[in-house]
């Protein structure tokens, strides 16, 4: 395995042709929602120049907040194109952890958002996406990879029926849509933190989690897919990545044992060293990446390359409807929106100079990015400016906000005013705060007066906010409108132009919860970042010497995000699965069986055609021990005003079973179950009982 970014191996990783074999190359670049190439070339890397080579397209949890499945396919399918013609054939993505930290700084990459349930619908979409164009997908980061404070070195300790119930089903979705790899996370996993006499294994060799769950329990044993470390996760331990240990190919940056002096030590099988052979190699016929290059390993089509432009006016337009059908109404008091008046104020830095991505492997280099204040002005179809509101003119003003008295004026001369916002994060640390600020991490000075000096000023106010997960909203109540864009991308500007003005029907959900206040789910330093850990000797004896990084330890277990509020009677300032649309719709007629699933009659009570995205939670029998709701299903249906739809949500056995940690398997709990359907995880419109 070579390490990219070099004139020889430009890519993020590569793998080199094995001729006599005829094996081709595996050329593996990030990320998770694009393709990264090189942006503004630094010393030490001869590369050129690849910034606006690629199209950044909105980020995993952006697509989450979609909540349809469709959208997840188009998604991978345009990324996975402009991979292919880039001449990768290794997309390192998707991510599908799940978010149990609020301030996890990679959140904004993983498509599950809160729930397992939600990531799971969407991962295999995303998966078969980007594998209809011949490029292999890899699912990331394997597993609990739940925090970037001391991910290199933290321990997680998680109970067995949490990891199968929680962690791993998006990942198991995965697997079953034909996803060729998954890539190993940095941290150590202690399940039960009883391993090997209570001590603790890397993810990337941890027989527990890596061969025994994953290639075994969740992976049903079939070997179309093979087991990649992270760059740097790879580690020497007992018995060892390799063979016992799970892994099949180490990136570079680790610290492998040579695969001949595992051999000779016993601690891996000539059977093994075939098993990862044949796991890599399955998928890559599968792709048909053995027809795409010559004998020497070079490819057939040379328009391929690192150095192609692979964006398009086609991928554009992608990017664009998918941030727009994303973006969540959340508040829209009086009807604020659609934007209405002869002038709009628009506020704030973000509005001409806006974050769409965070940072790290997710992050992609755009050759334009769309400005919400370029667009508004556009749509508007006024001057650019306006020193006289009124006479019937569309004008738009612009402050960027540096000053609040400024702020104040410009807003007293306008009929709305609409405030720009974000926070933002990225790959190697957690946020350290869910402010709203105008820096990466949640460093620096927070936008709250900044929000509050325009409420105060204009007559409507509404607050469009950029974030890489939940975020505070003290000044919620203050305002009239508010819209979550997640992480657009580069159409954000078109995007929100036309949710704004009323041209995109609102239809994006919250894939996770806007807390009313700071720490409101709290976390012990048990829990998060962890506390210090003992460490142990080679027979697993704890010794005197206790780690410098620690242990988190998943105290919550089942009650992560939304179920937590629930479980324990808390009202946050926006639910899991929120998010309004133009119109009202009514539910009514709800009946559930094993036989046809959950069925109920939905009708489009306003008087404009609306998309309505229904969701049903599941109450289990109380000695089960779930949750008060579960996530079982959800469709956006869109309605023509007036217009009544049967809605039939189908359930399974896996559906309403549990993970039975005595027998190791799934099994029905024995009572009633409640079906509850509604428009979020606090606005159940219609329930019903039955019996499986």
């Amino acid at each position: 395995m070579w390490a990219g970014n070099n004139s020889m191996f430009p890519y993020v990783g590569a793998v080199t042709s094995i001729p006599r074999l005829g094996v081709p190359p595996l050329n593996l670049n990030d990320g998770p929602q694009g393709f990264r190439g090189q942006g503004n070339s630094k010393p030490g890397r001869p590369l050129v120049d690849q910034t606006g080579t690629t199209t950044a397209f909105p980020a995993g949890l952006t697509i989450a907040a979609t909540w349809d499945v469709a959208a997840a396919r188009t998604w991978g399918e345009a990324m996975g194109e402009e991979f292919r013609d880039k001449g990768a054939n290794v997309q390192l993505g998707p991510g599908l952890c799940v978010s149990r930290l609020p301030q996890n700084g990679r959140n904004f990459e993983y498509m599950s958002g809160e729930d397992p349930y939600l990531g799971a619908m969407l991962a295999p979409h995303a998966v078969q996406g980007i594998q209809s164009k011949g490029v292999i997908a890899n699912a990331k980061h394997w597993a609990d990879n739940s925090q970037e404070t001391n991910r290199t070195t933290n321990i997680a300790n998680v109970d067995e029926r949490t990891q199968m119930e929680v962690y791993y089903p998006p990942f198991e979705a995965a697997i079953d849509a034909g996803v060729g790899s998954l890539m190993c996370s940095y941290n150590k996993i202690a399940v039960d933190g009883n391993l090997y006499g209570n001590s603790s294994q890397w993810s990337c060799e941890n027989p527990d989690t890596l061969r025994r769950d994953l290639k075994q329990r969740i992976g049903k044993g079939n070997t179309s897919f093979w087991v990649m470390s992270d760059w740097g996760a790879a580690h020497n331990g007992a018995p060892g990545g390799f063979g016992q240990g799970g892994l099949d190919q180490a990136m570079p940056g680790g610290n492998v044992q040579n695969m001949e002096l595992l051999l000779a030590a016993g601690n891996m099988t000539e059977a093994q060293v075939d098993e990862s052979a044949l796991r890599v190699l399955t998928p890559m016929f599968k792709m048909g990446l053995f027809e795409s290059v010559d004998a020497d390993g070079n490819l057939l089509n040379k328009s391929r390359s690192i150095f192609a432009n692979v964006t398009s006016a086609e991928h554009n337009t992608v990017a664009r409807k998918l941030a727009a059908q994303a973006m969540v109404l959340l508040k829209n008091q009086g009807s604020v929106l659609p934007l209405s008046g002869n002038t709009i104020a628009v506020i704030g830095t973000q509005a001409a100079q806006p974050t769409v991505h965070g940072g790290g492997s997710g992050q992609v280099f755009p050759y334009y990015i769309s400005d919400p204040l370029s667009a508004i002005r556009r749509r508007f179809a006024g001057p650019a400016n306006c020193s006289t509101p009124g006479g019937g003119a569309h004008c738009v003003l612009y402050d960027d906000g540096k000053n609040l008295d400024s702020v104040a004026a410009t807003c007293k001369q306008a009929d709305v005013g609409v405030v720009f916002v974000m926070a933002n994060s990225g790959e190697g640390k957690d946020r350290v705060t869910l402010e709203l600020t105008n820096s990466w991490g949640g460093i620096g000075p927070t936008m709250t007066p900044l929000i509050q000096a325009a409420a105060a000023a204009c007559k409507k106010t509404v607050v469009v906010m950029v974030s890489p997960g939940a975020v505070l909203t003290p000044w919620r109540d203050q305002v009239d409108g508010i819209v979550a864009a997640v992480m657009p991308g580069q159409e954000y500007g078109n995007a929100i132009a036309e949710v704004l003005f009323g041209d995109t029907p609102s239809s994006g959900r919250l894939p996770f919860t806007l807390p009313a206040h700071a720490n409101q789910m709290p976390f012990s330093q048990q829990q998060w970042p962890g506390l210090p850990a003992p460490v142990y000797d080679q027979k697993g004896n704890p010794t005197s010497v206790m780690g410098a990084n620690g242990s988190s330890t998943y105290t919550e277990k089942l009650l992560i995000g939304h179920r937590y509020y629930d479980q324990h009677g808390l009202v946050p300032a926006f639910c899991f699965g929120h998010g309004l649309s133009l119109s009202t719709f009514e539910y009514s007629n709800v009946t559930a069986s094993k036989a046809s699933g959950v069925m109920f009659t939905l009708r489009n009570t306003g008087r404009r055609e609306a998309i309505e995205v229904i969701q049903l939670y599941l109450g289990f029998p109380a000695a089960a021990g779930e949750p008060p709701k579960v996530l079982k299903g959800f469709q956006p249906v869109r309605l023509a005003a007036g217009a009544p739809v049967q809605v039939a949500l189908p359930l399974t056995d896996r559906d309403v079973s549990i993970w039975d940690v005595v027998t190791h398997g799934w099994r029905v709990p024995e009572g009633q179950f409640t079906a509850m359907v509604g428009a979020s995880s606090c606005d159940i419109r219609v329930s019903t009982v039955f019996d499986w």
